[in-house]
């Protein structure tokens, strides 16, 4: 018997397109899911689809939405959670207690970090009291990141069972013919988003002793924080004048693809599992990447056998050709539309 799967989610740019996958990759399971959205239409939107419910703003809205939503969980036989972020989400789930075991929360990244926050004032800590609750009894975590589940079994007395899914389009590997180099200059990315999770000012340094090189540096600056990014902005100018690059435009994801062939090496700085699909793309084309080493991510990609850099090692020296072609078979047979719909599969119909 087919089972009735209930996604809750706040729209943001990885949510259509998985909506898009499920209906064009797994159309037999399709009608059995139902979409609830919170959030803004306007700037993510999506197809017109009678399985997608969706709330925005205003007052009358948010509470509707709360009815709405726990009347739909308690329906549900199966609840998948994109993130666990929403005020509105956590109450539900807190006074529905009996629905948790059938919940799947698919960890973010933020969503658990947050343990982290250092403004930890009395907002968070009333948040934190909900969430905590919410989180330990949750049936299961959905994740490719192991380091993700331990953390939140640390944290949060998390008791669910793991199951292994990359879940998003953006990690899967995307077959992009990358043009020959037409020239010597070599194109750096710096971080993936205006977060100051990015720590791009620490990447900077770093990228100083070669600003004399036939370099160019991109930093992503589209989505964040606005004030972080004008403060790499200008960091960015006084330090490499016109051989640095802010992006501020939103690019759809085929043009964003295009950006990235034309990068040679990107550097992330964040302190937590954060960027994997920018890291996985890029390795797929077979750039370098940098990031840290004490992150969970890293375990993950190191034990595939791919080809990655800490950030403390950098140096503008390019993958060597074999790795790039071992970084190409691994990331293609790993994050492919194939395994992704086999994981999809088991969090249905499993």
């Amino acid at each position: 018997m087919s089972k009735n799967i209930l996604h809750v989610a706040k729209l943001n740019k990885f949510i259509p397109p998985f909506v898009d996958f499920v209906a064009d990759e797994m159309p037999a399971v399709f009608p059995n899911q139902q979409f609830f959205f919170l959030g803004n239409s306007t700037k993510y939107p999506y197809k017109d689809r009678t399985n997608i419910s969706h709330y925005g703003k205003g007052l009358i809205s948010y509470f509707f939405s709360i009815f709405a939503l726990y009347c739909k969980m308690m329906r549900a036989d199966r609840v998948v959670l994109h993130g666990l972020f929403d005020k509105r989400v956590i109450y539900c789930l807190f006074f529905q207690p009996w629905s948790l075991k059938k919940c799947y929360w698919v960890i973010w990244g933020k969503d658990l970090y947050t343990y982290q926050d250092p403004k930890k004032g009395s907002k968070w800590k009333r948040l934190e009291f909900f969430r905590r609750k919410v989180i330990r009894d949750l049936g299961f975590l959905i994740t490719y990141v192991n380091g993700d589940v331990e953390l939140a079994r640390k944290w949060y007395g998390a008791k669910g069972k793991h199951l292994n899914c990359i879940m998003y389009t953006t990690n899967l590997f995307s077959e992009v013919v990358v043009p020959e180099k037409s020239n010597k200059k070599i194109n750096i990315q710096i971080g993936n988003s205006a977060d100051p999770s990015n720590n791009h000012f620490d990447i900077l340094d770093m990228l100083e002793p070669y600003k004399d090189e036939n370099i160019a540096i991109y930093a992503p600056l589209s989505y964040g924080n606005k004030k972080h990014a004008a403060s790499v902005i200008e960091a960015g100018h006084n330090m490499f004048g016109d051989k640095f690059f802010p992006m501020l435009d939103f690019m759809p994801f085929e043009k964003y693809l295009a950006f990235l062939g034309d990068i040679d090496i990107a550097v992330f700085n964040h302190k937590r599992q954060q960027g994997m699909g920018n890291i996985i793309s890029l390795l797929g084309m077979g750039k370098k990447v940098y990031f840290r080493s004490d992150v969970t991510s890293w375990e993950v990609l190191d034990s595939l056998g791919l080809n990655i850099y800490d950030v403390n090692s950098f140096s503008v020296d390019l993958l060597t050709d074999d790795e790039r072609i071992a970084n190409k078979k691994i990331i293609r047979e790993n994050f492919s539309r194939e395994k992704l719909a086999d994981q999809l599969k088991v969090i249905f119909e499993g």
